[in-house]
């Protein structure tokens, strides 16, 4: 069974979602939330916790697959010495319940064919109850089941159902899925070649609103794809990625729950909405925005769940190995009770950007952000655990002030262009005083670069946003220094990593892969600076570390060559999405985002 994050495909209903290996296997399903504790498939390439596989039961020449264009509809094509099929998996956009339909089609000669569906709720520790009638096969654990439909009669084996078929050259055959309260009944069996046509057509209805032209318009339509994927629809909130604690380093601890919803992704995630032409995603996504941070603004979380939830209590499961050994395995994640400063700034800014770019206004957007501002205006000399959410002793960051100072200047813009009732004198003031101490305690004339927090000597990969936010301009000397500094310091294989890491400094072993959104930064900080061929080069070397399907994860391992870290991951493919846009003549995010 595949094992490697290159190896897999996603599939979802903008609900929850699925991976799917080369070689057939869903082996992580979550359901019926991205953040549910029941997972159907616990746990990637180990089939002791949950899988479900279709595989020829002869020896595999080939595998080819692909999406069908515009969709989220997979296609792989097998080929063994006896024929050839075509595996068609996808999960039909949400009427009740989930679904999964996997159409298996023998293109040439005959194929015998194995199916084994091994689920195991709980992630992985719980494994259900099995009942079987003819065709059909029932999987039931506490308040979930499962309803297995297929073409031959199924049979139990080793806590799963499996059956055994042969397809000949034009046969095709259906196997489907429905995941179902157990105290109520199943949803009514679906033809499933119409639920693929179904689901094809309403993926090429909605991305064909894409209005990127340009040359990487593939690359940056499949990452929207991808973050319609993430997104939870009936919330409009999207989360970083649909997996929990695939680790930053094979092996290591840095393994994290990510299937939530970050704060600080907001206005970069509707730059790369409202640039591809997806208002209403976007608007969606504000919404979100503003509902999950209503109230008290002192209780303001850096992360909620996908329709809001505060409650992200981080749990380990001992019972489970890990990917490949990285253990703890986490669900939840402790980083939602962090104080992280400047998530004000990303909240400002976002809210800004919607009211720039025409969305339909928010009547309560203002006097939460009002609520917002009074409170930064008290707490943002404090230090926090930033944006990269240490777990160490508290800093004063230089990313975190920078986005205090993005606050209150898109606050003053919000009062001064758009007539925002609010006391911009005052909060102009303390822009520039923000401003003026950045400048003067996280400037190392020593380095000739900004550095990672007041009085430090390292740098850090977070700095590459000061011109992107427009703290200063690209061309400014000190950020010549600090992007210097950067290449320096923290190039690996001609990719950024986000820091040094040490126990010291967050709390953890030291080790991590490089953190492919900060590439995507340098490529825009080339752009600003006007070294448009680094910037090329280096936005064609990211895209080189997609997988054939074109996803990426969180993190690049340039020794092993390999995705590391939570996949596919919705940052990266929103940065992927903006960096196209900022190299794509007459500017991007970028440009607009630091315009004064």
């Amino acid at each position: 069974m595949a094992s490697w994050l290159e190896d897999y495909a996603l599939i979802g209903d903008t609900q929850t979602a699925a991976l799917v290996s080369r070689t057939g296997a869903i082996d992580w399903l979550c359901a019926p939330r991205f953040d549910s504790d029941a997972c159907l498939a616990a746990l990637l390439g180990d089939a002791r916790h949950g899988s479900w596989t279709i595989e020829p039961r002869t020896p595999v020449k080939r595998v080819r697959r692909a999406y069908r264009e515009g969709t989220l509809v997979l296609d792989t094509e097998v080929e063994t010495d006896g024929g050839t099929l075509r595996l068609t998996d996808c999960m039909p956009p949400r009427d009740r319940d989930v679904n999964i339909i996997r159409l298996v089609t023998a293109t040439r000669g005959s194929v015998a064919l194995h199916m084994a569906l091994r689920p195991r709720f709980g992630y992985g520790l719980a494994r259900p109850w099995i009942r079987l009638d003819g065709t059909a096969g029932t999987a039931l654990s506490g308040p979930e089941s499962i309803l297995l439909r297929g073409p031959v009669p199924l049979r139990e084996e080793d806590g799963g159902i499996v059956a055994d078929l042969v397809l000949h050259e034009g046969e095709q055959a259906a196997f489907t899925l429905d995941w179902h309260a157990s105290n109520a009944p199943p949803g009514p069996a679906r033809d499933a070649a119409e639920a693929v046509s179904d689901t094809e057509r309403w993926w090429r209805e909605w991305s064909s609103c894409c209005r990127f032209e340009g040359p990487w318009r593939e690359a940056v339509l499949r990452s929207v794809i991808t973050l319609k994927a993430l997104t939870y629809a009936p919330s409009g909130g999207m989360v970083a990625a649909p997996t929990t604690s695939l680790p930053e380093r094979l092996g290591g601890t840095r393994n994290w729950d990510y299937r939530f919803c970050w704060l600080r992704d907001a206005t970069f995630t509707l730059y790369a909405l409202m640039a591809t032409g997806f208002k209403e995603e976007a608007e969606a996504w504000r919404d979100w925005l503003v509902r999950a941070i209503a109230g008290d603004p002192g209780a303001m979380q850096n992360l909620y769940g996908p329709t809001g939830q505060r409650r992200l209590t981080e749990l380990e499961l001992p019972w489970l190995p890990g990917y490949e050994g990285s253990r703890p395995v986490r669900i939840g994640n402790r980083a939602s009770e962090q104080f992280q400063l400047d998530v004000y700034g990303e909240i400002m800014d976002c809210l800004h950007l919607a009211r720039r770019v025409g969305i339909h206004p928010d009547a309560d957007a203002w006097r939460v952000q009002r609520a917002l501002m009074e409170h930064l205006e008290t707490v943002w000399r404090q230090p926090d655990e930033g944006i990269w959410e240490i777990r160490g002793e508290r800093r004063p960051f230089t990313h975190s002030k920078v986005m205090a100072w993005v606050a209150l200047d898109r606050a003053v813009k919000d009062v001064q262009h758009h007539g925002m009732p609010g006391p911009a004198e005052r909060w102009a003031r303390l822009r520039d005083e923000v401003h003026a101490e950045v400048c003067r305690e996280a400037w190392s004339a020593e380095r000739s670069s900004f550095v990672q927090s007041y009085g430090a000597r390292e740098v850090d990969a977070s700095l590459l946003l000061l011109p992107i936010v427009g703290f200063l301009p690209a061309t400014d000397p000190r950020i010549r220094g600090t992007v210097a500094a950067v290449e320096r310091d923290l190039l690996d294989h001609g990719l950024v990593r986000r820091y040094r890491t040490t126990p010291e400094l967050d709390g953890l072993p030291a080790g991590e892969g490089v953190f492919l959104p900060c590439s995507f930064w340098l490529a825009d900080c080339y752009a600003l600076m006007g070294r448009r061929a680094e910037a090329l080069a280096l936005f064609e070397r990211l895209l080189s570390l997609r997988n054939d399907v074109g996803l990426l994860s969180e993190e690049y391992d340039p020794e092993a060559r390999r995705l590391v870290g939570n996949f596919p991951q919705a940052f990266t493919h929103v940065a992927l999405v903006n960096t196209a846009r900022n190299l794509t003549e007459g500017g991007g995010p970028a440009d607009h985002r630091r315009e004064r």
